[in-house]
């Protein structure tokens, strides 16, 4: 899978999500896919996937999604609904999707999945930033 140019520069600068052992496996012309395992130490008491790993994931598809159409976007606002627990060992995967664009916002929707199960569903907005003066 190809992954835009621009969002290659905001992967390399970005240390949050290799931290998490994140990985983007596409992101181009407005969908992107990124991937997670479900480490012991991402569980919650429950003994599964804390929801903060899982919408990391999804906002992680999400920004890819959204920067290979508008570079610069970061998101605006975000909502997600955890349908399912993910298992420790689970590998996530959250498939971003635009659902509509325009010239400086949009919005994207993210599957998240765990071993083909849905587990999330994630709707973020964003907007290009104005430069840093």
């Amino acid at each position: 899978m190809s992954i835009d140019p621009y969002v290659q520069q905001l992967l390399a600068a970005e240390r949050s999500g290799q931290s998490l052992g994140l990985k983007v496996t596409s992101a181009s012309g407005g969908q992107a896919t990124a991937e997670l395992v479900v480490s012991a130490e991402m569980a919650n008491g429950h003994g599964v996937a804390q929801g903060g790993y899982t919408f990391t994931l999804a906002d992680q598809a999400f920004a890819c999604a959204a920067n290979s159409l508008l570079p610069g976007a970061a998101t605006a606002e975000a909502s997600i609904t955890y349908l399912a627990p993910a298992e420790v060992g689970a590998t996530l995967v959250a498939e971003a999707s635009t659902f509509f664009v325009d010239d400086r916002r949009m919005v994207v929707d993210v599957i998240v999945r765990a071993d083909g199960r849905e587990i999330a569903l994630f709707r973020g907005t964003g907007r290009v930033m104005r430069p840093r003066v």
